[in-house]
């Protein structure tokens, strides 16, 4: 479904991504692991069309992705969460989840479906958007993306700061999307989190890929993971 090949960014003269490569099949979930400044987020960022100076390839679908507008990937069915969430401050809760457009070419969740998944959005549903908590924030920004109808979905930090509870309930959304057949590329440095998850883990530094273990090899690599993690 997402191809990245020889994947390059740089932020002005400094060079960040060094040829990143992995790919993704429909359905799976797959992380971007590693140590802040790893790249983990420039990639996703770069996949979205959101860093200007970048080549290589990405591919969604087989469609070349490098050199379209941000608008134009997000309507190829592609949902980003970014790790500041993105909430409106002038705007409901309501309001924040209904603004972005329907994307792709199937429905995405209604608004009874999200809120029957997270019943704290729909108890806060006319708060301002920055009077929820981080974790009630997070859960909206999710909850965005949902009903746009996007099916690859590119989540950033999304437990960076939150009580346990709210993780957990973070864990088990993407389980069920996983089950619902959504493909999922998760930015984490929370590798218990991260690690039932997914069906495969790739480990950045400085830039580059330097370590991809399967699901069914995790308990054998656990302790490489933990030394290139530093956890």
């Amino acid at each position: 479904m997402l191809k990245v090949q020889g994947l390059h960014a740089h932020y002005g003269e400094s060079h960040i991504l060094h040829g990143i490569d992995f790919e993704v099949r429909e359905g799976e979930l797959v992380t971007l692991l590693g140590r802040n400044g790893a790249g983990r987020s420039t990639t996703l960022k770069t996949i979205v069309g959101l860093v200007g100076q970048c080549s290589g390839s990405v591919t969604l679908r087989g469609q070349q992705l490098i050199g379209l507008a941000p608008h134009r990937i997000a309507r190829l069915g592609l949902g980003f969460c970014p790790e500041e969430r993105g909430i409106f401050a002038g705007l409901t809760t309501e309001e924040n989840l209904l603004l972005p457009p329907p994307v792709g070419d199937q429905p995405g969740m209604t608004v009874e479906e999200l809120y029957a998944l997270f019943p704290n959005l729909q108890e806060r549903r006319h708060s301002p958007g920055t009077r929820l908590s981080g974790g009630e924030q997070q859960m909206l920004a999710l909850a965005r993306i949902l009903r746009t109808g996007a099916r690859l979905l590119l989540l950033d930090e999304i437990t960076e700061g939150l009580a346990p509870v709210i993780v957990k309930k973070l864990g088990e959304v993407i389980r069920l999307l996983k089950t619902r057949g959504y493909t999922i590329v998760l930015v984490e440095q929370n590798f218990r989190f991260a690690a039932p998850l997914a069906d495969r883990h790739h480990v950045l530094e400085h830039g580059r890929i330097v370590a991809t273990v399967q699901a069914h090899e995790l308990a054998e690599q656990t302790g490489m993971l933990h030394e290139l993690l530093g956890v």
